[in-house]
């Protein structure tokens, strides 16, 4: 991985997010030539230069922007090699009762990354979608779901050359759009958790982990697949037990299901399934439109069937405690 990252420049779009710091932190492990990070959140983008103002920054880049301004971003992605497109509006409520602003950076902000990296000649894209984009039920993820539509199109774009490819997260443990920090700051300063309902499960995933999915689907994309890490499955009702437990007491309130929100995720649906191939830590789905042939690797098999977070087996609290702390909570 050091040997394929080295001397590469690298442009993280949502670089000054939870996922896109963490991506930053762990590409300059690899001695990129430049890492140049783009994001429209003026005090974020402050913050981070100030931490990366020793030696340890001096090879990146802030550069203030939004996905929405194409001019922007065809300046930005000038002699660029990769670009991992972080930046999206995440949270599922705020999606909900704000449609069109998701629309608007979610699918047209992608749209501009997908044209910008074709017009500099880009390498590679690739970019960060959610399990919320199979089968989904609310805006956020139809708007992930048609945002992996554009990034696999964008391979058969005429006579360009740049590899575009997807990533799928759970939820990821620790970042700004997951229910942990929510349920920390709860029991920390409200004493009471509020809980959607006590059957409800997800996925869930580290941040080094998604880092890891990340930096692997840059190496190995052919152009327009979906990689999907295998992840553990996890009751919400157990997590907030075991947070409680970590944190001091509190109360749990059940306040019934918000709008778009589903009682269990999947990663793929029936007919990605049987498109899909399975390795020992990840799911490859491949895309409709365009043949790339995975027979011929021996570390991947046919998924043989979808998979959701009601049917995997759940984290027991032991492992919850684990994940946490594996997590830096």
């Amino acid at each position: 991985m050091e040997q394929f990252y080295s001397g590469k420049r690298i442009l993280i779009t949502g670089g000054a997010g939870s996922i896109g710091q963490s991506l930053a932190e762990k590409m300059l492990e690899f001695d990129p030539a430049v890492i140049r990070i783009y994001d429209a959140n003026e005090n974020a983008l402050f913050h981070m230069r100030q931490k990366y103002s020793d030696d340890t920054g001096k090879k990146m880049r802030f550069l203030l922007g939004d996905i929405r301004n194409f001019n922007r971003l065809q300046y930005a992605f000038k002699d660029i090699d990769i670009v991992f497109h972080t930046a999206a509006y995440k949270h599922v409520l705020e999606c909900e009762y704000n449609p069109i602003d998701a629309i608007d950076v979610n699918i047209n902000g992608t749209a501009n990354v997908i044209q910008a990296a074709i017009y500099q000649g880009v390498n590679k894209v690739i970019f960060t979608s959610s399990d919320k984009a199979a089968n989904p039920s609310n805006t956020m993820g139809t708007t992930k779901l048609l945002a992996e539509k554009l990034i696999t199109a964008a391979n058969d774009y005429g006579a360009n050359t740049t590899i575009f490819a997807s990533c799928r997260f759970g939820n990821v443990v620790g970042s700004s759009g997951s229910v942990v920090p929510l349920f920390k700051k709860q029991i920390l300063e409200e004493k009471r958790v509020t809980i959607t309902d006590s059957q409800m499960t997800r996925f869930m995933i580290t941040q080094d982990t998604a880092i890891d999915l990340m930096l692997k689907a840059g190496m190995f994309s052919e152009g327009g697949e979906i990689f999907i890490f295998k992840m553990p499955s996890i009751n919400i009702n157990d997590l907030a037990d075991a947070m409680i437990y970590k944190f001091g007491e509190a109360t749990k309130e059940f306040i019934g299901r918000k709008p778009g929100e589903k009682m269990y995720e999947e990663i793929m649906t029936e007919e990605d399934a049987s498109r899909s191939y399975e390795g020992e830590d990840m799911y490859v789905i491949l895309p409709q439109i365009r043949e790339i042939d995975y027979d011929h690797n021996e570390h991947f098999t046919k998924v043989q069937s979808i998979k959701s977070s009601r049917d995997m087996d759940l984290l027991s609290m032991d492992e919850i405690f684990t994940l946490l702390e594996g997590a830096g909570i």
